[in-house]
């Protein structure tokens, strides 16, 4: 790719906020800033191999996921869905007593679930695997030159930045002066909102929405549409079912912002009257952190939108390679990132290069039920090919959903007319357990209908898989105004010559 210069404003370095382990100055031949997904399995496979690495950690090890995305937010959610479980007993002749949320206790079963996850991470665990770790904020003083923190210096030959991403705050009037949380800060919060006003309807809105809903907050998400990068099937199913849990979606822009009292009130453009919240959310999504990196000194090239790297995820400094959130235009999702972590280290290290795979990174939505997604939408798909078909199968043909009373969903496979597999959606309880069939048959470009002939356990929701597959086969074939009749008559023609 072009490494034309793209100038943007990296802001000074923040205070360090740890002291670094080790006190000498020593050079690596591979050093990686950042330890979240992306920099522990840089590091790891690096010291698998024997390789001396540095991993260099400005906050915490274990980064976004581990301390304030996926391991919080599905402990919450789990959380959730136990008081609205117990809420819902009755369908199964169950009956409960009222349901009393003790946000406390909830807070403190999520940092559990955060402390047990940090145990495999913490800087003692990774220097017994062989990595030096160093807890301060990196900052380049040349290319081959980091400091760490305000006087240890690190010179290494090979560098991978994999410093993820933080909050994305809108410039909204007013937001500056009013008390609100991000996706960094809520899982601390030990207080259940009487009214919780969220911007962005986006994943995190989702998820965090219905979580506090279930939790026993009225909820009501501002945005100019419900997770819009999504099928639109998934709306029809999603939005029903968060109303009838206390959800309330606002479409439009937010004005301004402003406390009132104890209340926090925000405009919506175009609506003179505002909402009002004793709690208001900020999940309008992330942008790169690449604050304090220095990384004019270290010769990057950067956009607005993050680090720029090519096919191999080589910056412009050949000895400089970046992985995760971190890097412009790349899908944010704690696998990919891992998956681009190793990537990296394979590049900067071993021959044999490899291009870092883009074509099959499955999607999930955690809300209930789960909104699960790999390859090409429809819309996507039709923006690129003439020949696109769709099959659906309801998940109130899925044995399985009946039995768990949860039919509120679909599986969408989205293909060719020959078949050849595009993308898939899926909402269903399980959908991101079951969607890896689809994913491992988009990274073998199979045809939809190679996935029938797998045998699958009874009764289990990737049987919905095998049956969407069955009736795309008929309907490709046995549908056929030529094929169709033909098969039948053969098949008759066979039947009758039986003995």
């Amino acid at each position: 790719m072009d490494f034309a210069r793209i100038s943007a404003t990296i802001p000074s370095e923040p205070s360090v906020k740890g002291e670094h382990i080790m006190s000498t100055s020593k050079t690596y031949p591979l050093i990686v800033i950042g330890g979240g997904s992306a920099g522990l399995t840089a590091a790891r496979s690096a010291a698998y191999l024997g390789v001396p690495v540095a991993l260099v950690e400005k906050e915490r090890i274990g980064g976004d996921c581990t301390w304030a995305g996926c391991v919080p937010s599905k402990a919450l959610l789990k959380a959730a869905k136990v008081a609205q479980t117990a809420r819902n007993a009755a369908p199964f002749g169950v009956q409960t007593a009222h349901v009393h949320v003790d946000m406390p206790a909830v807070r403190a079963y999520v940092q559990s679930v955060i402390q047990h996850i940090y145990a495999h991470e913490t800087p003692e665990t990774l220097q017994a695997e062989g990595i030096d770790v160093y807890l301060g904020g990196a900052t380049f003083e040349d290319p081959h030159t980091i400091r760490v923190g305000e006087t240890l210096r690190l010179r290494g030959k090979r560098f991978i930045l994999c410093t993820g991403a933080r909050p994305f705050i809108p410039p909204i009037e007013g937001l500056e002066s009013v008390p609100f949380e991000t996706y960094e800060t809520i899982f601390n919060v030990d207080r259940l909102p009487q009214r919780l006003i969220v911007i962005g309807a986006g994943p995190i809105g989702a998820e965090l929405g219905q979580a506090y809903a279930r939790l026993g907050a009225r909820v009501t998400l501002i945005d100019v549409a419900f997770l819009p990068t999504e099928e639109p099937e998934v709306r029809t199913v999603l939005l029903p079912r968060l109303a009838a849990e206390g959800v309330t979606m606002r479409t439009g822009l937010v004005a301004r912002v402003a406390r009132d009292g104890a209340e926090i009130a925000v405009w919506v453009e175009d609506d003179p009257t505002p909402l009002r919240g004793d709690m208001l959310l900020v999940a309008t999504g992330r942008t790169a952190a690449l604050d304090g990196l220095g990384l004019d000194a270290a010769g990057v090239a950067v956009s607005p939108k993050g680090l720029l790297v090519d096919e191999t995820l080589r910056t412009s400094q050949p000895h400089i390679f970046a992985a995760g959130d971190c890097i412009a235009d790349n899908p944010q999702f704690s696998h990919l990132a891992g998956a681009q972590g190793f990537t990296a280290f394979r590049n900067a290290l071993l021959p044999l290069k490899s291009k870092a795979r883009r074509a099959a990174v499955p999607a999930v939505i955690y809300t209930e039920p789960e909104v699960a997604r790999v390859g090409l939408t429809e819309a996507q798909a039709r923006a690129q090919f003439d020949d696109v078909r769709t099959t659906t199968w309801a998940l109130d043909r899925v044995d399985r959903a009946v039995t768990e009373h949860d039919t509120d969903g679909f599986i969408k496979a989205v293909h060719r007319a020959n078949g050849t597999l595009l993308g898939a959606t899926i909402v269903a309880e399980r959908a991101g357990e079951v969607l890896t069939e689809f994913t491992a048959a988009l990274e073998r470009g199979a045809r939809l209908t190679a996935l029938s002939a797998p045998m699958r356990a009874y009764p289990t929701y990737s049987s919905g898989v095998a049956q969407l597959a069955g009736a795309a086969w008929r309907a490709r074939w046995l549908a056929h105004p030529r094929w169709g009749p033909l098969i039948r008559r053969l098949a008759r023609w066979w039947a009758y010559r039986l003995r």
